[in-house]
């Protein structure tokens, strides 16, 4: 790289487009040897001569044999591209659907990547009209219409995202190499390569897309998580989760489930995948294993199994309290928390008349019970006081209000407060008020009289109460 040293070091041609573009080899090795002489001249003209010729190199290419089955031409590609920026199934995927002309793959493509690209900007829609005609003409076109004044941003899939769903909810299967197969023809009991398989999948990929990307659906199934209580992108950390729970929701619709019960099964698979972590390693394993045992029993007698098999007792009193006792602040857990409040129209922490939910859209405050600076002040390392358990969302008056005061003192103020004194924390004046808000929030009523001392029995006893609130508020989707 090219830097102040290497410019003033004569020993180096910091620019080679001056090599490059030299009428003459013999001009360059005399000017350079002119300020190099202790460097051979015939090593000069031979490193010049070796550099000039990478000009005239050609570009490597891999020619493979017609016959290779999709296995072997799958495992090249990965390898090839496994040292530079890694391409996964669902790129191969595309690319696949993108080279077949014959079965209209370019527009199928394209529909996938417009359709993606227009959740996020809505205003390239009249750039697609404008520029595109032969696709504006196209079916696709005329399902994704609606895109052009939809500003929620809950679920903005990629083109990743909106393959695996229209391929998993089809197919009935999870792997996207299976994808490949079947694009390419692939007859699995066989194992040879049918043209017909692969004018079928792609007329079945055509039409999973449009279903895809269906206003009715796609607009219903966004109003479902978001009645979960998950209103913000920011509370959605696994795109999987909410990719299979679309899965779900196209599936039951297919099956002719009434819609309110379709929002129960669906809003309650999906928190139950992000608080047990389902869809975070393996996923497409574990799509493939979810899709094919949903293919074969009703949804809701899967769900129950799964329920009795994960959620048992020892689950919500031991495993989700061990997952809470953590300092990632991005955990999904603390996302179903503030979701739990946000169904049950919770007030923000000291808060009268603020939500949660209006705290979420409008960017409030994420306070320390404890604060930062004061567990600081007192050698508390940043995993103890960025516990989850030390959260609550707050407005930003009441937050700068309390500063890096002990809870002992800011609670002993809430108190007089609440007995007829000056209101320095939020409109909170009643005690009952006081103590309802911390019940909402899990926060154990021994609050008032604890400073640093007592911080770890807080957090132990914060936990169990958030537990508790996050199994009440599962059991009530």
């Amino acid at each position: 790289m090219q830097n102040p040293a290497i410019l003033k070091d004569k020993s180096w041609i910091p620019d080679i487009s001056e090599v490059m573009n030299s009428g003459s080899i013999i001009q360059i090795v005399r000017k350079y040897s002119e300020l190099n002489t202790e460097i051979e001249v015939d090593l000069v003209e031979r490193n010049i001569s070796n550099l000039l010729s990478i000009q005239h190199k050609q570009i490597g290419t891999i020619d493979l044999a017609h016959d290779l089955d999709i296995e072997k031409v799958t495992e090249i590609f990965i390898r090839i591209n496994s040292h530079g920026v890694v391409l996964s199934q669902a790129d191969f995927a595309m690319s696949k659907i993108a080279s077949n002309e014959k079965l209209d793959g370019p527009n199928l493509r394209k529909a996938i990547d417009y359709f993606c690209h227009l959740a996020v900007a809505p205003q390239f829609y009249e750039h697609i009209r404008d520029n595109d005609k032969e696709f504006a003409d196209s079916d696709y076109f005329r399902a994704m219409t609606w895109l052009k004044n939809e500003n929620d941003d809950l679920y903005d899939p990629d083109y990743t995202d909106m393959l695996r769903v229209s391929f998993t909810s089809e197919f009935k299967r999870g792997r996207m190499s299976d994808l490949v197969s079947l694009l390419s023809g692939r007859n699995f009991e066989t194992r040879e390569f049918e043209e017909q398989i692969a004018a079928e999948t792609f007329e079945r990929m055509r039409n999973s897309a449009l279903r895809f990307m269906h206003e009715d659906y796609f607009k219903k199934f966004v109003m479902i998580i978001r009645s979960a209580g998950f209103i913000s992108p920011e509370l959605i950390r696994s795109k999987n989760a909410l990719d299979f729970a679309y899965i779900i929701y196209l599936k039951l619709r297919e099956d002719k489930v009434p819609q309110a019960e379709i929002g129960r099964l669906v809003s309650k698979w999906f928190v139950y995948s992000v608080i047990t972590s389902r869809y975070g390693g393996s996923p497409e394993s574990t799509f493939d294993y979810d899709i094919k045992q949903i293919a074969s029993k009703p949804f809701h007698e899967y769900l129950e199994s799964v329920e009795k098999a994960e959620l048992s007792e020892s689950f919500w009193n031991f495993g989700l309290t061990q997952r809470l006792d953590t300092s990632v602040s991005s955990s999904p857990l603390f996302h179903v928390f503030q979701a739990s409040m946000v169904k049950g129209q919770d007030k923000g922490f000291l808060s009268r008349d603020i939500t949660v939910a209006d705290i979420i859209l409008y960017k409030g405050d994420i306070h320390h019970i404890f604060p930062k600076n004061y567990l600081k002040k007192n050698n508390k390392s940043r995993s103890e006081y960025n516990q989850i358990a030390n959260y609550v969302l707050i407005q930003q008056e009441i937050n700068i209000a309390i500063g890096a005061k002990s809870p002992e003192v800011y609670f002993k103020e809430l108190k007089e407060q609440c007995e007829g004194g000056k209101k320095k924390y939020g409109a909170i004046d009643t005690m009952d008020e006081l103590l309802k808000n911390l019940d909402t929030h899990c926060i154990p009523h021994f609050i008032f009289e604890k400073n640093v001392d007592g911080y770890d029995e807080f957090l132990k006893a914060r936990i169990l109460l958030m537990s508790e609130k996050i199994r009440k508020y599962y059991n009530s989707l």
